[in-house]
């Protein structure tokens, strides 16, 4: 493998994606190399109007689902950067918009030279129905993927 100096970290913010990020920050500590967490959030999509359907006037309200997205999105990179922190290794974050997550983490690695990151290991029906962002990112990106379970 050729050196790694920049790694790639995929956060939502639950356990499974912070245990891929303590096991990134110990490679990094041993490779020297700086870390980037990425959140990707959802682009806003006005909802769709129905007849007899009232919604309230906050549905509407851009700023407002920015506001919340863009909280969610310093949670989890907080949640990120304090594991990088324990392991004292130098990290960015980031947090992007892209429709799909997967497409958002790929043009992002552009940058890096290794992607690490969760996968909840479905398989059967539920890799299939509920998809899988890990192997949409091993499937299109052009870098190194490493996977934690």
């Amino acid at each position: 493998m050729r050196a790694c100096k920049r790694i790639l970290v995929p956060t939502d913010g639950t356990p499974l994606s912070l245990r891929a990020a303590k096991e990134a920050a110990v490679l990094a500590k041993d490779l020297k190399a700086k870390l980037t967490a990425i959140y990707v959030m959802a682009p806003f999509v006005p909802p769709m109007m129905l007849e007899s359907v009232p919604l309230p006037a906050e549905a509407f309200d851009e700023r407002a689902y920015r506001k919340a997205v863009e909280a969610t999105a310093k949670k989890a990179l907080d949640k990120a950067r304090a594991a990088f922190a324990s392991a004292k290794v130098e990290c960015d974050t980031v947090a992007v918009t892209d429709e799909k997550p997967w497409m958002g983490i790929v043009k992002a690695a552009k940058k890096c030279d290794l992607i690490v990151m969760a996968s909840h290991g479905r398989s059967g029906i539920a890799a299939v129905v509920l998809g899988s962002e890990t192997r949409k990112v091993l499937a299109h990106s052009t870098k190194p993927v490493m996977v934690c379970r």
